[in-house]
């Protein structure tokens, strides 16, 4: 086991594996930026050392800083969490080569699948089913012609991108130019990477993803689904598992095109497939593959009765998973809200500032993951997501009767927050049964003209 860890991240998902270290007994290192100095990783961490100034470009982003604050503390494993550089193939070589243990995939794999278009490829060449689409375009005037062919609407989207970043339906001829630069402008101010491709567009599709882990004792196998059609502009809201969508015959064969594609590169660690599968859960197609721990992940945790950050650090350590975790089933339903610091009665602006009171829910079956508290201030530099709600039942509606009371009793006063709007959403008849896709929200938001 690893003797020291050091975080490449910040906000919920740094104290998340600092608690999951400290009941290894795996001591912690924080990195921080300037305008993080008050986050509350920052306190907990048994080291924590300042990597530069707020812009994440100048802190979290620069490989150089993080290894040398890895190397000065005598931090033997990274654990990047989700973003910044946890599927940077670069930065995964570097610890390699500094002696680092980087806690996920190899660099190659990461190359491999965290890049969209060679991940299309390997899961062609191994019968996951893909939606038609092209290979990465040189340019806007190729990918036009190639969008004709392919037969409007299409998905243009930056091989590099992330969290509904780097993607724009197209559905227009006329639209499809500057949507593509747009595309891919936002892509290389955020990873650096403007390349993008297209893929046909599914209209009213649900998205499912596949929680799959893989170790170095052969063990490959997937922990089930989790449904995350609940979007805006390609962010998820709240996330569920199961889903209410699938099949048992679905499920099946989803779960098994998932293990058989890890296997096939040999996957190491924690990551997850994700899927569309069309309006009448009949067809599915492999949209992506992320290589690293998903926001999502407790939803997963909850109802499989396992702990994933702890099994990441243990795998990245040379053991096999748990047994435990080998031999999972499903238990009951899970439903996450993720909390994010936005007016969503004035078109989701930002909300950063002050929190002049913060107080959570509890009480059985409810888990809050964050790391704010009253007086922290919430920085304005970074995502606005600020905790995640997660409610567990014996049944989806007990799930989702308790993710109801748990959010009448949120209390959060100094910003405004997506609270309001995620109850709006739990009260509406089309959550209740379900039936919802990834165009619910926006019809949703149209027709309450928010």
């Amino acid at each position: 086991m690893f003797k020291r860890v050091l975080v490449a991240n910040r906000g919920e998902i740094a104290l998340r594996i600092i608690r999951a270290c400290r009941e290894l007994g795996v001591e912690s290192v924080a990195v921080y930026s300037e305008a993080d100095v008050d986050s509350m990783h920052v306190h907990l961490a048994d080291e924590s050392v300042c990597i530069g100034p707020a812009s994440s470009k100048e802190s979290y982003l620069k490989p150089d800083r993080i290894i040398a604050a890895a190397e000065i503390t005598g931090a033997d494993a990274i654990h990047p969490g989700y973003g910044f550089l946890s599927e940077n193939a670069r930065f995964a070589e570097i610890c390699a080569s500094s002696g680092i243990k980087f806690i996920g995939p190899s660099s190659e794999v990461i190359s491999m699948m965290g890049d969209k278009a060679t991940a299309r490829a390997t899961a062609v060449a191994n019968g996951v089913p893909i939606t038609p689409g092209t290979d990465i375009m040189p340019d806007a005037e190729t990918a036009f012609e190639a969008a004709k062919k392919i037969g409007l609407p299409v998905m243009i989207k930056a091989t590099a991108g992330g969290g509904g970043r780097g993607m724009r339906p197209c559905f227009k001829e006329e639209e499809f130019l500057s949507l593509f630069q747009a595309a891919s402008n936002e892509a290389l101010a955020a990873f650096g990477n403007g390349e993008c491709y297209l893929e046909k567009l599914v209209l009213n599709p649900h998205h499912i993803e596949f929680q799959i882990f893989g170790d170095s004792h052969g063990n490959f196998i997937h922990l089930g689904e989790r449904d995350c059609s609940m979007q805006r502009r390609n962010q998820k809201i709240i996330e569920e598992c199961p889903s209410p969508l699938l099949t048992p015959e679905l499920r099946q064969r989803m779960g098994e095109a998932s293990v058989n594609l890890i296997r096939s590169i040999g996957y190491e660690n924690a990551g997850t497939i994700e899927y569309l599968v069309d309006e009448k859960a009949e067809n599915f197609y492999f949209m992506e593959m992320n290589t690293r721990i998903q926001v999502e992940h407790p939803v997963t945790e909850e109802v499989m009765g396992c702990e994933l950050i702890k099994e990441q650090i243990r795998v990245a350590a040379g053991e096999q998973l748990s047994d435990h975790v080998l031999k999972a089933s499903p238990r009951g339903h899970s439903i996450e809200c993720r909390i994010n610091a936005e007016d969503p009665y004035n078109n989701f602006c930002p909300s950063p500032g002050r929190i002049d009171m913060w107080y959570a829910p509890g009480g059985k079956g409810v888990r809050v993951d964050t790391h704010v508290y009253s007086g922290y201030s919430v920085p304005p530099y970074y995502d606005s997501m600020i905790a995640k709600l997660i409610v567990t039942g014996a049944t989806r509606e007990i799930a989702i009767a308790r993710m109801k009371r748990a959010l009448s009793e949120f209390m959060i006063k100094g910003i405004k927050t997506t609270i309001p709007f995620q109850m709006e959403i739990l009260d509406h008849p089309d959550f209740a049964s379900g039936n919802y896709d990834i165009g619910w929200v926006a019809r949703f938001l149209e027709e309450r003209k928010i």
